[in-house]
């Protein structure tokens, strides 16, 4: 909880969805895809061919006010689990975390996880937006997501 105990810097939104893990985790590990199903509407371009497939990765998004951002990809386990730190190029990640997490529940079912995790952030500046990040726009990011992948 920050200072005033009322927001939560560990945001959690989850749906089940009508689709593969490995049909979801390609929209997610996909930067070029995550444009499509962004509920923050933050984003705004990723170049193609930056594809996921390790810790440690780093890929490149385009927001959708111009700015660039390197997130640094601090979690992987392929159709299961992904998780970045987002950070100005060049600079240290400033301490938000995006996290998805996928179960399957059977061959056309899984049970998705988004977490938004501001607990470390050190950028003051950053604050009003990572409060602004609510459940219902993790949920809205799932939303879309659940659109694309069941499509």
């Amino acid at each position: 909880m920050t200072d005033d105990a009322r927001t939560p810097t560990i945001v959690t939104s989850h749906r089940e969805i009508a689709a593969s893990a490995e049909r979801i985790f390609e929209l997610i590990a996909d930067p070029a895809q995550q444009p499509r199903w962004d509920g923050n509407d933050n984003l705004g371009e990723a170049a193609e061919g930056q594809r996921v497939r390790a810790t440690g990765e780093v890929f490149t998004v385009t927001l959708t006010y111009g700015s660039v951002r390197e997130n640094r990809v601090v979690e992987f386990e392929e159709a299961r689990r992904i998780a970045w730190l987002p950070s100005e190029p060049g600079k240290q990640p400033p301490g938000h975390l995006w996290r998805w997490e996928l179960e399957p529940l059977d061959e056309g079912r899984t049970r998705v996880t988004h977490t938004y995790d501001w607990s470390r952030l050190t950028d003051e500046n950053r604050l009003a937006r990572a409060r602004s990040t609510t459940a219902d726009r993790l949920r809205a990011s799932l939303d879309r997501l659940a659109e694309l992948a069941e499509s």
